[in-house]
């Protein structure tokens, strides 16, 4: 008796027996379909933020925080200096020269374009994780001037090459002889074989020790710039800004999101659309919340007519239906969300359970790099999910609710 007299009323509805089992059925089906569609949603989203993580992640194991450069693309001398000068930075954690080339590898009738990057074996741990993906070998075994090569694990078979096996890597810097302008070739010994789990830098990707590609590609002591680990890699925008303004003349400033801008900008657009995709599912089933208050309306005439007589406004009227299709909405929401937290919570123990049992592997091993579905649920997710459900469902509600509050007494109760 303390509560408006809407919601009251719009409660009574919904709880009360109706003469009309149709109407409750379609009920149902409503609450059905938007806990449905908010569970999907909710789990769907979590698992293309899985992948967005993992491939972040994999990525960002290989690729720098951010790096500084010589402007113009000249060789960075000084780079002890710049290493210090960087180190005193808040939020940097780790900093590292290195060598960026490009040349050939072959071995016997094996040729593949590959990408070279130097690096000291000492400091590469502060600013990458590729320790730690080594299949075959160490980064310590990189030493100045024996020339030892670690490939990719894709790129290692692509060439036929194994741990001590000879390799020739061919730079596109030529030298003159007394014959003509030949490439210059250079002979070195596998020593390791890593695997990042991205077919990109697997099959392409080849380290050498820092002295032995500076003198390779004659820089003379020089290297290609530096690379930086942060605490929190979001922040390297921010660091990027303050280091061009900070930085002298002559260097150049630039971090992973301009690197792989494209990449995680496609991964957003397809999250994106997947959740207005989706969307549609709710959006389906408070059609249905319109079908259920239209009957509703058309089979509580008599009683809204009555309302009116006692001087109920149309307002009361509409939010009588409005409060009924709400609490619609409302259950269904809840009911999805309980379901796709659980559900995003447990994808990745669900998902192996259910292969095991159908002796089925959704996503193969020898096909995919990511061969499990991760899940990462973020609470914002959730929150943007069960607003929009909420308000697909408020928003049903207005045109059966007005239509309600439409109703003439007259002619209502003409022939009780």
């Amino acid at each position: 008796m303390f509560k408006p007299l809407e919601i009251f009323i719009g409660l009574r509805y919904t709880r009360a027996k109706r003469r009309n089992h149709f109407i409750s059925f379609i009920s149902l089906i409503s609450i059905l379909g938007i806990a449905l569609g908010v569970m999907v949603l909710i789990t769907v989203i979590s698992v293309m933020n899985g992948f967005e993580k993992e491939l972040r992640e994999r990525i960002l194991g290989v690729v720098s925080h951010a790096t500084v450069q010589a402007a113009a693309g000249q060789p960075l001398q000084e780079w002890p200096e710049v290493s210090d000068l960087l180190r005193q930075y808040d939020g940097v954690t780790g900093v590292a020269p290195y060598i960026h080339a490009e040349g050939m590898l072959s071995q016997g009738a094996a040729v593949s374009g590959t990408l070279i990057r130097g690096i000291l074996p000492s400091h590469e741990d502060e600013v990458s994780e590729l320790s730690e993906k080594m299949l075959a070998g160490r980064l310590e075994n990189l030493q100045a001037g024996e020339f030892g090569i670690i490939l990719g694990k894709d790129l290692a078979l692509s060439m036929r090459a194994g741990l001590g096996d000879k390799v020739t890597l061919i730079t596109p810097q030529a030298s003159v002889t007394a014959v003509g302008i030949l490439p210059r070739l250079k002979r070195f010994t596998v020593v390791g074989v890593f695997e990042i789990g991205m077919y990109e830098y697997d099959s392409a990707l080849a380290l050498l020790h820092l002295d032995d590609a500076s003198r390779l590609f004659r820089l003379d002591g020089g290297v290609t710039g530096v690379r930086l680990k942060l605490e929190d890699l979001d922040d390297a925008p921010k660091l990027t800004r303050q280091l061009l303004a900070e930085l002298p003349p002559g260097y150049y400033a630039s971090d992973w999101t301009r690197q792989h801008a494209n990449f995680f900008r496609a991964i957003q657009m397809e999250k994106t659309v997947m959740f207005f995709i989706l969307l549609l599912v709710v959006i389906v089933a408070a059609i249905n919340i319109v079908s259920t208050l239209m009957m509703m309306v058309t089979d509580k005439e008599s009683d809204i007519a009555i309302l009116r007589t006692l001087g109920t406004s149309p307002a009361s009227i509409m939010g009588i239906f409005v409060v009924q299709g709400v609490v619609i909405g409302v259950i269904g929401m809840i009911l999805g969300t309980i379901g796709g937290v659980s559900l995003a919570l447990n994808v990745e123990t669900l998902v192996p359970a259910i292969e095991e049992l159908f002796k089925v592997q959704f996503l193969a091993a020898d096909v995919y790099y990511i061969s499990d579905l991760p899940s990462d649920m973020r609470n914002s997710d959730v929150m943007i999910i069960a607003i929009s459900s909420l308000l697909i469902s408020l928003l049903a509600t207005l045109y059966p609710a007005w239509r309600a509050s439409r109703t003439q007494p007259a002619e209502a109760l003409r022939y009780e």
